[in-house]
């Protein structure tokens, strides 16, 4: 039987993960067909790809930005330079903050992290039960698993409803907001384009980013993440399946028109809805633990919407295990 189960592999399961395995039996569980959860990178073939959700890290904690320091010494990350447009101009230009990204994509950061501990993926976790000092996790592919600790990264709705009847605290009485946002790969036709991103005015097309401009790989056609507001994405996301193409040509006519970027051939488009991104209002605690069951809990819905929120999470979740003596 392992010490520790993990659900999710993204920077929060990853970072415990990593913590955990140095001294215990690690087992990861993933919904996904690879690591990285929000930070997850979109293959198209080869070297080339898109950040499909997170699409930089600007650290601001002390201890966050000495990680990411580590990070860019041992090449697993790299800075993002290049032409950040505001086409809002009351959005202050944070020319101050470094923008860092996964030097192959934005999920290297988990791989690195998990580099030697064992990972199952597509398998969502869907019962969870509490059998004698032990728990009993069966998933939606019918597997099953045993272990002394779980350790659950998922966003707040999902861990709510899984989760609900073993919290004592009154942590799922918190009204966590999760923003929603639809999300849209696009290969076109060479431009001379010069920005990196974009940050726009609009209510409906929120970030673009060109992902030529990481300097990942070299591509005879540019590729282009386009993602939506989170005001547009809370009406739209849980419809969006139905209307694939209607709402990837609302997000694509809006960049066209807002960039002037000129659009000859599109070779490639796909639409994914993040129904759970983020939440931006912090709670009070960073992580849950309860020692008598080992059960914890962290996220970054903890503590923000930003990718760090959730590795500050971890971190503190680990604090807090590592106080007390496992069995």
């Amino acid at each position: 039987m392992i010490d520790f189960a993990v659900i999710g592999s993204g920077i929060s399961g990853a970072t415990i993960s990593n913590k955990l395995n140095r001294k215990y039996s690690i087992k990861v569980f993933e919904k996904a067909k690879g690591v990285g959860g929000r930070s997850s990178f979109k293959r198209f073939k080869g070297k080339i790809g898109f950040d499909h959700g997170l699409q930089y890290l600007s650290p601001r904690s002390k201890e966050f930005k000495s990680f990411t320091n580590k990070l860019v010494r041992k090449r697993v990350i790299k800075h993002w330079k290049g032409n950040h447009e505001f086409l809002n101009e009351k959005i202050k230009r944070d020319k101050k903050h470094v923008k860092l990204i996964g030097v192959r994509g934005n999920n290297d950061i988990s791989k690195h992290l998990l580099k030697n501990i064992n990972c199952k993926f597509q398998s969502e976790l869907s019962v969870i039960k509490r059998q004698k000092n032990c728990w009993f996790l069966k998933f939606k592919d019918d597997s099953s698993t045993y272990a002394k600790n779980l350790i659950i990264t998922a966003p707040f709705p999902q861990v709510k409803k899984l989760a609900s009847k073993f919290v004592k605290t009154k942590l799922f009485k918190n009204k966590v907001k999760m923003n929603s946002s639809l999300t849209v790969l696009l290969i076109m036709n060479k431009t001379n384009s010069n920005a990196s991103s974009f940050f726009t005015n609009d209510n409906i097309l929120g970030w673009v980013s060109n992902e030529n401009s990481k300097k990942r790989f070299k591509y005879n056609k540019d590729l282009w993440v386009l993602q939506s507001t989170y005001e547009y994405g809370k009406k739209h996301t849980d419809n969006y399946r139905n209307k694939k193409k209607f709402y990837t040509n609302i997000l694509i006519n809006k960049f066209k028109k807002l960039s002037k970027v000129k659009i000859k051939k599109i070779y490639f488009t796909h639409i994914h809805g993040w129904k759970y991104s983020s939440n931006s209002a912090p709670l009070k605690i960073l992580s849950y633990w309860d020692k008598k069951i080992g059960l914890g809990i962290c996220g970054d819905w903890f503590g923000g919407p930003r990718l760090e929120n959730g590795w500050l999470s971890a971190n503190n979740l680990y604090k807090k295990i590592k106080q007390i003596k496992l069995k």
